[in-house]
């Protein structure tokens, strides 16, 4: 590894205070948590500027279902406005896209870095916008729905990922649950920016023209083949759903014009030999200066770190090229069992995420809300609305009690009351979902609880679902294992997204299999996750029984008296 004079310098320095850094990490300034995220402020504004990432998600998440709801958008292209198994294609091409550019964006951004993969990934996703926005043709929607899609997989591997190599130890868990936060800001804002524009020249493509469509709740909906006159609608005109498509442009170039300014991750540099600059990114990010004590400590970790790394995926796989690299490291996450068992645990809680029925709400929520008797052009937009606030403030608590009550507890109670909501919304579905006119007490019964479903979700599996993966991984496997599991979460979003519309058209059978994936997710950490909370690397190791722990920490332990800093502080990375 190339040497620099300033490292030289800065092991000197640190070999003569070596005797005191053991009581400077022990006692270790700063709070834990929530607490914590003020203190550096700087990292709290660059946390807060690279989750746009996570609100183009989100934001994408909410807008598509609104979209669907709209007339002119179904005078557009009425196909996919009344075809089940198109409208779940259209949802579902975005996420599929999604999982292939989180599986390919691992050995990527570890080529290019961190900051330039995201800007990298912006560029294509305003392609991908503005395709759909101008889109004049299914060719051309689904298209850019594909090309988004890439990025936006790319975007939720790379973000939590800076984040996290940006942010010291004792608040990375809560900066990496502000992505969760922000998703569910992308989704509030797409609803209400949707609700709004649904009304520009009106709910109705041709108020003139009555309905002739299928009943619901007793009334005929809209039909694109026979409701809309020859010269197209005369009421609500196509920005009523381009413009909401195009808003994410604006966040977009946000993100991509605000990372040139933004730091590189430093451990990113010290992996490409680049020694002088992390040390002066990490000064810039700690607000210290470069030969403050506890910059020297933090930087001669990062060393350390990425040395272990290094050495220990060589003397698993000697002589092996760059193209073996990269797949080796996908191999030595199924070389064993402790290391499947981090996948397993990894993939099912992403899974899970998913297969609750979340983000089938969101995709489908203004449908889901017509189903349960609100009125599918005004009503049920506004309840998805207010659905996207509880969204939002339900996520607060986790990023308070994530680091103080710990991972197990909330996804215990949070896949208890999803099981209990869903099982409550299927029966009334089941029961009443032929006439609800006549049961209007049933009616918002069921819509109240699956607000309180979406607080059960979003408080535990929402956010724990992006935090676990990225603290169980050994630090040689952590982006290869954060990019399996993040492929994981679409490609079980695209299975949701395709197949929630065939499903909402069987009475409660969608409620009952979401249910059915909660009970399981329940059952699956009281008998096999276990609690990551707190615990160092090492601790995490024994959690999953890692019989190779021994000999990796000969190995750190020598890397540390090499370099200089404490291995409690290369455990506790």
């Amino acid at each position: 590894m190339p040497r620099s004079p300033r490292l030289n310098s800065i092991e000197q320095e640190g070999e003569n205070d070596n005797n005191v850094s053991d009581l400077v990490l022990a006692g270790s300034e700063g709070r834990v948590g929530f607490r914590g995220l003020f203190e550096n402020k700087f990292i709290l504004g660059i946390s807060l500027f690279s989750t746009l990432g996570g609100f183009l998600f989100g934001y994408d998440q909410g807008v598509v279902s609104n979209v669907l709801a709209i007339e002119s958008f179904g005078a557009k292209f009425p196909a996919i406005y009344t075809n089940a198994t198109l409208k779940g294609w259209f949802v579902s091409t975005l996420l599929l896209a999604a999982c292939f550019g989180a599986n390919v964006n691992g050995p990527v951004c570890d080529k290019i870095g961190r900051k330039v993969d995201i800007i990298c990934n912006v560029v294509i996703f305003l392609l991908g916008s503005s395709l759909q926005a101008g889109a004049t043709s299914p060719v051309y929607l689904f298209a850019g729905r594909a090309v988004a899609g890439l990025a936006i997989g790319s975007l939720t591997h790379v973000v939590p990922m800076y984040l996290a190599e940006i942010s010291s130890a004792k608040i990375r868990g809560s900066l990496v649950s502000l992505q969760q936060l922000a998703i569910t800001f992308g989704i509030l804002v797409s609803y209400w920016i949707a609700y709004g524009t649904s009304h520009i020249g009106g709910t109705r493509c041709a108020p003139a023209i009555p309905h002739t469509g299928a009943l619901l709740n007793g009334k005929p909906t809209f039909d694109p083949y026979t409701d809309v006159p020859p010269g197209g609608c005369t009421g609500q005109t196509q920005a009523s759903w381009r413009v909401p498509l195009a808003f994410q442009i604006f966040p977009a170039l946000c993100l991509g014009i605000g990372m040139l300014f933004m730091p590189y991750s430093p451990r990113w540099l010290v992996e490409r030999g680049r020694e002088e600059e992390a040390l002066e990114e990490l000064s810039r990010l700690r607000r210290k200066p470069a030969h403050d004590h506890l910059v020297r400590i933090e930087f001669l970790e990062i060393m350390a770190e990425v040395r272990f790394a290094r050495e220990v995926m060589k003397a698993a796989y000697p002589n092996a090229g760059p193209i073996r690299q990269i797949t080796n490291k996908y191999l030595a996450l199924v070389s064993s069992w402790p290391k499947s068992k981090r996948i397993i645990v990894g993939c099912l809680t992403m899974m899970f995420q998913q297969f609750m029925g979340i983000n089938a709400l969101i995709y489908y929520a203004p449908t889901i809300f017509g189903q349960l008797g609100l009125d599918p052009n005004t009503t049920s937009l506004f309840a998805t609305g207010v659905y996207g606030i509880v969204n939002m403030l339900a996520t607060l608590p986790a990023i308070v009690l994530l680091d103080s009550l710990g991972r197990r507890p909330l996804l215990i109670s949070g896949a208890a009351g999803c099981f209990t909501c869903l099982a409550i919304v299927g029966s009334l579905v089941t029961v009443y979902g032929t006439d609800w006119q006549a049961h209007a007490v049933a009616a918002r019964i069921a819509i109240v609880f699956v607000f309180i479903y979406d607080v059960n979700f979003s408080y535990s599996w929402a956010p724990i679902g992006w935090v676990i993966p990225s603290e169980i991984f050994p630090l040689h496997l952590r982006s290869t294992g954060i990019s399996i599991t993040t492929s994981t979460t679409w490609l079980s979003n695209f299975v949701v997204g395709l197949v929630t519309p065939i499903m909402l058209n069987v009475g409660g059978m969608a409620y009952f299999i979401f249910a059915g994936f909660s009970l399981a997710a329940l059952l699956s950490v009281l008998f096999f996750f276990p609690e990551t909370k707190g615990r160092t690397l090492e601790e995490t190791d024994a959690a999953f029984g890692d019989n190779v722990t021994d000999r990796e920490r000969e190995r750190m332990e020598g890397i540390c008296r090499e370099l200089g800093p404490p291995v409690r502080a290369l455990l506790n990375a």
